[in-house]
């Protein structure tokens, strides 16, 4: 499963440029070019990652990000502009960013900060390889699953599931967060579908590491 990167970039050149490069990457990339076509992506589909041009058309990148912060929505952000005044970004920051790069910059450069935030997710870990058992590691770049370096037969969602749970290890996750994570804006959750999920995570990992929390959610367990 690829880790996915909405792209706002009114600067056509450029933004091929940048979908070019982190599809070379592997990742997958939904490049838009004003901010409320950005706006309405965010609502109708999910993302690891904002990437973030701020003048652009229609909704500018500062007034996008807050008006998604005020709808709760996390998903970490970097803006990439020309504006290079302490003001800027100060009020960058202010919006809710995580990261800021200033233009013209390397893609080398944007990537790293990609590949450093994204791994903030699972709370400063320097291991690409995440354990679970002695046997039994996640890969968070590639989100794939491995059992004695044997890579694991799984669903999309499943790796989904697996990786959501790792970056809320030893909480209790609400069944509504866990649809909220797994399924698109379009799609219809499915209790029966998740629990399958997790039967079939449970075969490879251990019926111990997900406990289920009656009538509220599951816990992963980090013991």
């Amino acid at each position: 499963m690829k880790q996915k990167l909405l792209i706002l970039e009114d600067d056509l050149t450029l933004n091929e440029t940048l979908v070019d490069f982190f599809e070379e990457l592997n990742y997958e990339v939904v490049p838009v070019y004003d901010g409320e076509d950005a706006y309405s992506k965010i609502y109708e589909s999910n993302f690891d990652l904002f990437v973030l041009d701020v003048n652009v058309p229609s909704m500018n990148g500062f007034e996008l990000l807050k008006n998604v912060r005020a709808q709760n929505i996390h998903t970490p952000a970097i803006y990439m502009t020309s504006l290079n005044s302490m003001d800027n970004l100060e009020e960058g920051y202010d919006s809710g960013c995580d990261d800021y790069i200033r233009k013209p910059f390397l893609l080398k450069e944007l990537h790293l900060r990609v590949k450093t935030i994204l791994n903030r997710s699972f709370h400063h870990v320097n291991d690409e390889k995440l354990k679970i058992t002695d046997s039994i590691y996640f890969d968070i770049n590639t989100n794939i699953l491995y059992n004695q370096n044997e890579p694991c037969n799984i669903k999309n969602k499943e790796a989904k599931l697996l990786k959501f749970f790792l970056q809320n290890k030893d909480q209790i996750i609400t069944h509504d967060r866990i649809y909220e994570a797994l399924w698109e804006y379009d799609e219809d959750f499915s209790e029966n579908a998740l629990r399958t999920y997790i039967k079939n995570i449970r075969k490879i990992i251990g019926k111990e590491k997900i406990v289920s929390i009656k009538k509220l959610g599951y816990r992963f367990t980090s013991q």
